[in-house]
């Protein structure tokens, strides 16, 4: 369950540079109007479930993301119900 670990700990202010983010891993923002920052695995970026909301990030924003890195314009609760199934 690390995994889940650090979602919590992302959700919880932990606030890291983006050099503190662990390998193999990436960090987005998610939420449609605070934004709260997870630090998740690249190899979500595979899963389908996952690429609709990339889709969404794209529909919404284009390649012009407003926090600067991979935004995704759901809610918090959805976020976490999408990874708790990848």
């Amino acid at each position: 369950m690390a995994i889940c670990q650090m979602l919590r700990r992302s959700l919880s202010g932990d606030r890291r540079s983006p050099a503190e983010v662990p390998k193999g891993h990436l960090a987005a923002y998610v939420g449609e109007n605070e934004k709260k920052r997870f630090v998740i695995p690249i190899s979500y970026l595979n899963q389908p479930l996952f690429q609709e909301l990339l889709y969404q990030a794209e529909e919404e924003y284009g390649f012009d993301h407003p926090m600067g890195g991979l935004t995704i314009p759901c809610s918090h609760e959805y976020f976490l119900e999408v990874t708790s199934r990848l």
